[in-house]
């Protein structure tokens, strides 16, 4: 894998310009963090060279002046919103990143419930929260809320919410997922700050879309690709566009709202701050990439995932077809098809040639190795076994695991766990190698190389178990599809 980015460069100036963006205003400032603070892997598949958790890094150079306020939606936490990538709710999700932070020395100053009207569950999460000693501060629902503006800036309006208490220049504003009220508790904070006489500053960090980089850079079609089921659409900044005769990429969220934020900067200060959308930014990852074509060629690595991804979703009724058929346009806008992927032909060749399903993978160095279906094994769990082969060294007719040694887990599979498949998944051959490494040398050095799978790409002919697509999540594999049942 080429690398095309340069994240040490990456840490050093979005720290700088974090900086001088607080010395704008009075030693204060509110960042909207957007996006993943760290296992940010949608930024390391597109922008090969960044760090998973760089963001998290890069705060952790700003850790004296910084302080982290979670941001959570009463609303979520009335429905059990759950985050999709981890399986966990909202409010779980944000006791467990406030350890996070705290294991990594970054200060968690509070905790803001936001959209508040009443909800029994939000109450009671309060109550949880102060039981273990973090302040929990509320912010109300603002009826007409984005666009009643002189209410919005009133003393019913943002002047109803508890203001939060903060001690560092830098006040890091995240949350558990989009929709959390990150934006609103920033300027809630800001007419609550003025009224005390501090010109505290406002200023939103996203890595996506990048904004110096064109509007059809595979980069950001990547991220369209990736927001599809939101709708999201990369454009044009027509603001910077009229201010600074300067094109940047923006996306139409932000777009949109801007008149409405200009109107509430002007409502509290007397005059905006920002010119455009752009300028509230503080993102520098478009200069930090050092090989274009690298970026280009994984991010469009990247949309044949997505597309993968949205098209398994038709099949199993998860995702709507409109995701689907937004992302073959980014495809076609990118002269790309299913077939770029690698991993595809090779699978799709094994599973015609052996009449059943078949998985191909790509190692770091760029060989391909395939795994078909037997008695014995699943296409992903032979695939498993072949891949840990190669990397070492063992011959590929010699058996790390014998037959001996699966017929009991096929007996306790069938007999007494009442499964009708006998066949191996990828967990069960991996527990299985761990009991062989005990007597077998081999199994030994095919288990050690389990580090080795980390980014390596993998595609299977029939859709896989929701175990087999864990696992290799786990081992860090990225994984696609074809949209077919077994």
């Amino acid at each position: 894998m080429k690398i095309g980015f340069d994240n040490e460069k990456y840490l050093k100036m979005q720290s700088e310009h974090i900086r001088d963006r607080i010395n704008q205003f009075d030693n204060k400032l509110y960042l909207e963090f957007g996006g993943k603070l760290f296992d940010d892997f949608h930024a390391s598949r597109v922008l090969p060279g960044f760090a998973p958790d760089a963001k998290l890094r890069m705060l952790m150079q700003l850790s004296d002046q910084a302080e982290i306020v979670m941001a959570i939606s009463a609303s979520d936490i009335e429905k059990n919103k759950i985050r999709g990538d981890l399986g966990i709710t909202y409010d779980s999700d944000v006791l467990r990143l406030i350890d996070e932070f705290r294991g990594r020395g970054l200060y968690v100053g509070s905790v803001v419930i936001t959209q508040y009207s009443g909800q029994h569950s939000a109450d009671a999460f309060k109550k949880r929260l102060q039981k273990l000693g973090i302040p929990v501060y509320i912010h109300y629902t603002i009826p007409g809320y984005p666009h009643n503006v002189p209410l919005i800036v009133s003393d019913e309006g943002y002047g109803k919410n508890e203001y939060i208490e903060t001690t560092r220049p830098l006040v890091v504003v995240t949350a558990p997922g989009p929709g959390s009220g990150k934006m609103a508790t920033c300027l809630s904070q800001l007419y609550h700050e003025h009224k005390r006489g501090v010109n505290a500053g406002y200023a939103k960090y996203e890595t996506f879309p990048i904004w110096n980089l064109p509007l059809k850079h595979p980069v950001n079609l990547a991220y369209e690709a990736a927001t599809a089921d939101l709708n999201d659409v990369n454009m044009i900044d027509p603001f910077h566009l009229e201010a600074y005769d300067v094109t940047t990429v923006n996306y139409n969220r932000d777009v949109e709202i801007f008149p409405v934020l200009r109107a509430i900067f002007q409502q509290i200060f007397g005059e905006s701050p920002y010119k455009s959308p752009t300028d509230m930014g503080v993102n520098m990852a478009g200069n930090c990439i050092v090989d274009d074509a690298a970026c280009c060629e994984a991010s469009r690595q990247e949309i044949i995932r997505r597309y993968y991804n949205a098209v398994d979703g038709i099949a199993d009724g998860s995702r709507s077809e409109t995701e689907a058929y937004k992302i073959e346009l980014l495809m076609k806008q990118e002269n790309i098809v299913a077939a770029d992927r690698t991993t595809v032909s090779p699978a799709l060749v094994r599973a015609e040639a052996t009449g059943a399903p078949a998985a191909a993978m790509e190692l770091l160095d760029g060989r391909i190795i395939t795994g078909k279906t037997s008695d014995l094994l699943g296409s992903s769990a032979a695939l498993l076994l072949n891949a840990l082969k190669d990397l070492s060294g063992i011959e590929h007719d010699v058996h790390v695991l014998s037959p001996e040694s699966i017929a009991p887990i096929q007996t306790l599979k069938t007999k007494y766990l009442g499964s009708k498949n006998p066949r191996l998944h990828t967990d069960e051959v991996l527990i299985a190698l761990s009991a062989t490494a005990a007597q077998s040398e081999d199994a030994q050095k095919a288990l050690s190389c389990l580090p080795q799978l980390k980014g390596c790409q993998v595609h299977s002919s029939v859709m896989l178990s929701d175990v087999d697509r864990k696992m290799f999540q786990r081992l860090g594999c990225d994984l696609t599809c074809e949209p077919k049942f077994q």
